[in-house]
């Protein structure tokens, strides 16, 4: 197994919270900034690379090998948010929604990608394509409700179908399914866009840690999590899928994809909507710095 494109993938997540760190520290990131880091991410950046995520090829042929593992990919976002449900009832409003939201939603999109490849190959890339769907089409529309909040239901679904990432979904649905190409300037608008979208959210979330420690990271909450999203999550996915009798590398990409560590997005999400932003960094580094240990023991244990 070829470990050398996640380690880079993670290394270069870890560069740019430095980064962003650095900036905080030297106060070219102020709090001002950081809402427009925010902003520029949820309205701008995210819905330009979830259009690009949906421009794959697609055709009967791809659709059939893509088929399983679509249907289970759908299966773990329902039980990762039956999970979401029963674990954390205990645990205070603010940092509840940030567990949900950040147990239904993983990293898969930003280190997924070059891990199936490295490790799978060219059809474990196709496969994990395909896995993505699913996880976006989730964490903007049911992962929305864990923050958004209104009077009343049809003002809910209201902002919840307006929101950019949503429509961004819908728009990227459209393109794949009916293999529309976006005009020369508009696609190469949108790639550039998708392409700063990692940056700006890793330099948020380094400019958020100015203000944690090191040993902070490790709470008896943030510890949980860690177990929950790198351990319990990948490991009910490989139970359930065992006894199918599936393809391995359909449950090989499954399991790996599943213990991805926490969406870089919760905690943009949650400074955005207020539910401690710095819990939320601290769910998404610690699982991060984490999962590098993890992923290669998940691999290796699969085989």
């Amino acid at each position: 197994m070829d470990f050398q494109n996640m380690f880079q993938t993670q290394g270069m997540l870890f560069l740019l919270m430095l980064l962003g760190f650095l900036l905080k520290k030297k106060g070219m990131i102020n709090e001002g900034n950081k809402v427009l880091l925010s902003d520029l991410v949820i309205n701008v950046t995210l819905p330009a690379s979830i259009i690009k995520a949906f421009q794959i090829e697609f055709n009967r042929e791809i659709l059939q090998s893509g088929l399983v593992i679509f249907l289970v990919a759908v299966g773990i976002q329902l039980g990762s948010y039956l999970l979401a449900a029963v674990l954390y009832q205990k645990v205070e409003t603010g940092h509840k929604k940030v567990l949900q939201y950040a147990t239904i939603c993983s990293n898969a999109g930003i280190l997924g990608n070059p891990i199936a490849e490295g490790i799978f190959g060219s059809l474990g890339l196709l496969y994990a394509s395909f896995y993505l769907i699913p996880q976006r089409t989730f964490m903007w529309s049911m992962g929305l409700t864990y923050f958004t909040e209104a009077p009343d239901r049809k003002s809910l679904v209201k902002k919840i179908a307006t929101h950019p990432c949503i429509l961004a979904v819908v728009f990227g649905i459209i393109i794949m399914v009916f293999q529309i190409p976006l005009p020369g300037v508009i696609d190469q608008t949108v790639k550039s866009l998708a392409g700063a979208n990692t940056a700006v959210s890793m330099l948020f979330i380094g400019s958020i840690l100015t203000g944690v420690r090191f040993a902070d990271l490790w709470t008896p909450l943030t510890i949980y999590y860690n177990i929950v999203r790198l351990f319990l999550v990948p490991l009910l996915v490989w139970l359930c899928l065992l006894p199918l009798g599936l393809d391995e590398l359909v449950t090989g990409v499954s399991v790996v994809l599943a213990a991805m560590p926490a969406a870089s997005v919760t905690a943009i999400m949650a400074s955005k909507y207020h539910c401690d932003e710095v819990f939320a960094t601290k769910c998404v580094v610690s699982t991060t710095i984490l999962s590098m240990i993890t992923i290669p023991l998940w691999c290796l244990f699969l085989g």
